[in-house]
């Protein structure tokens, strides 16, 4: 049977290269920025952009952490209407952590900057990158948003903070009127089934991501090594496009080098995937995966795709009980390939820091209370599969009773979507022998109990792991040095180990002696529920009250006759 391709790629490209150049304004600020593009298409009544309809997103980013310390704002020389759609004020960063993509109609804000922002999505691949990296690197530009935000104009390039912008484009889709950033197009077409792309291709997944890229990787984002002039996969637009960063430094930060690809601990069940594209997988010409870990292979088959787009493939497996670097070896068969044939994995024990035995006459003048530090969170996670179906279309060949049928007909695609989340508490207690404790009150010296629950759901359980390890960590020890692997008792219950230094082997932690009255917090880190999309985690806090010390249940006397 005669077949056809689902979708053809425009044949108009144009080629443009761009040289990496720093701009450095008076602020100080260096702009990690570069671009590309190609031909825009014909659009139609209802589907259409018209150049110079665009902006950028502006979010103010804390450079040690990459949290995000303001609330998105769109810059735009327009004055766009404000009952067009549009997704509210998120950026990048918050999507890449889980944040969901929800349609709003009416309601649109938007600040001019005053002065006008030069070109930002080309037409044909010659915006101008030193322009945009000069103008955002401006003083003006700077102040004004410092002061759109709130935020001291002298704290913001301190150097402490970066600003993150993403291209944004207003357009006609389906006779609607849009706004989104670069990475909210590629999770509406998700949402679409691919239909944003069969309409939009040269923008929504061409010129305007495009329209941004890093030239060195920041703020856990990569350099683009891509193709400058091709329509992007929705992968590669949400892991790599649509962004550019100032940030306020006298030399630019070296890039950012991942010595491994996944970092697992020991005797735990885990997921490894890799991204197939190029070309079009389908049952007429299918791909195979084989992954080669620790000397066995697991292949996975039928890894179907359409022409442009991309499919992620993965394996479960259970990782071995010491600790060890290891190799896994990735092989395509059939259509498409993936950008790393070969993953660097680390695997890494967790039971071998607990904390020194606590004496009566411990001491530390020198204790000063720390931040519950910041850690790797994610609470969602979410993955698709292309499942192919053939369209028929039966053609007449031939004249009268001479001729006969054809099927003529194509593959389509269907994407089923997945999703995984994770809900997780803590509790902390004072431990069942302390025999002063009121409530969440106890004195320092005795011994607290712990309780983590967590809890995965998902749309595709076999595709998900559950939660298997937890780590708790204290402020007496600044939350390093040393911690606790909690005992996991059941599917989603984790509890301290039985600890050897207490006298009834309960599952207890004894706070130091030396303890200040105050808050004391513990800190639990819950991982290891992998997805496709890959780690779920929780970063836990409970805190008791501790007022005196145990010392204060202890007298001396007289013995009575």
């Amino acid at each position: 049977m005669k077949k056809l391709l689902l979708r053809a790629l425009p044949l108009f490209l144009i080629l443009c290269l761009f040289c990496p150049i720093t701009a450095f304004a008076d602020t100080g600020g260096s702009g990690n920025i570069d671009g590309g593009g190609g031909g825009m298409g014909q659009g139609t009544s209802t589907n259409s952009w018209s150049p110079g309809n665009e902006g950028v997103r502006v979010t103010v980013v804390r450079a040690s952490d990459h949290a995000v310390v303001t609330t998105p704002f769109d810059f735009t020389n327009k004055a766009p209407s404000a009952g067009i759609y549009h997704f509210g004020k998120v950026s990048k960063l918050q999507y890449n952590s889980g944040v969901s993509l929800s349609p709003v109609k009416g309601g649109y804000t938007y600040k001019n900057p005053g002065q006008t922002m030069p070109r930002i999505i080309s037409t044909n691949g010659s915006n101008n990158i030193e322009a945009i990296k000069k103008y955002f690197c401006s003083e003006y530009v700077v102040k004004r948003i410092a002061e759109i935000t709130g935020m001291n104009y002298d704290v913001l390039i301190g150097g402490e903070y970066k600003i993150l912008l993403e291209p944004l484009a207003y357009y006609k889709f389906e006779g609607n009127m849009f706004a989104t950033t670069a990475t909210e197009a590629a999770l509406y077409d998700e949402q679409t089934s691919g239909l944003l792309r069969k309409r939009m291709v040269s923008l929504t997944h061409k010129n305007l991501p495009l329209a941004m890229f890093l030239e060195v990787s920041d703020l856990g984002y990569p350099a683009w090594g891509g193709s400058k002039t091709s329509a992007a996969t929705n992968a590669d637009i949400k892991s790599s496009l649509g962004l550019g960063i100032v940030r306020f430094e006298e030399k630019p930060e070296e890039p950012q080098i991942d010595a491994y690809d996944y970092e697992y601990r020991v005797n735990t069940d885990v997921i490894t995937a890799v991204r197939i594209s190029g070309g079009q997988s389908d049952p007429d010409s299918p791909t195979r995966v084989s992954f080669n870990i620790g000397g066995q292979t697991y292949s996975v088959g039928n890894v179907y795709y359409p022409e442009g787009d991309s499919q992620l493939a993965w394996v479960k497996w259970k990782t071995p009980d010491t600790e060890q670097n290891m190799t896994i070896e990735v092989t395509v068969s059939g259509p498409g390939s993936t950008a790393k044939t070969t993953l660097n994995v680390k695997i890494v024990g967790l039971d071998k820091n607990p904390p020194p035995n606590p004496v009566a006459d411990d001491r530390n003048d020198s204790f000063s209370r720390a931040s519950v530090p910041s850690r790797a969170v994610k609470s969602a996670a979410s993955w698709s599969i292309w499942c192919p179906w053939w369209q028929e279309y039966w053609v007449w060949h031939g004249d009268d009773e001479d001729g006969y049928w054809c099927d003529h007909g194509w593959w389509e695609f269907n994407l089923d979507r997945y999703s995984a989340s994770l809900t997780a508490n803590m509790s902390i207690q004072c431990d069942s022998k302390n025999p002063t404790a009121s409530g969440t009150v106890m004195k320092s010296g005795y011994g607290i109990n712990q309780t983590v629950i967590g809890s995965i759901s998902s749309s595709q359980s076999s595709a998900v792991t559950q939660l298997q390890n937890a780590v708790s960590y204290f402020p007496e020890f600044r939350y390093e040095t040393y911690w606790r692997l909690l005992e996991r008792m059941g599917s989603g219950r984790f509890e301290f180990q039985k600890n050897s230094y207490s006298t009834y082997k309960n599952r207890t932690h004894f706070s130091p002696i030396w303890m200040p009255d105050g808050s004391y917090t513990v800190n639990t880190w819950l991982i290891d529920a992998w997805t496709p999309d890959g780690m779920l985690s929780a970063n836990l806090t409970d805190s008791l009250t501790i007022r005196g010390n145990l010392w204060q249940d202890w007298h001396a006397g007289p013995i009575q006759p």
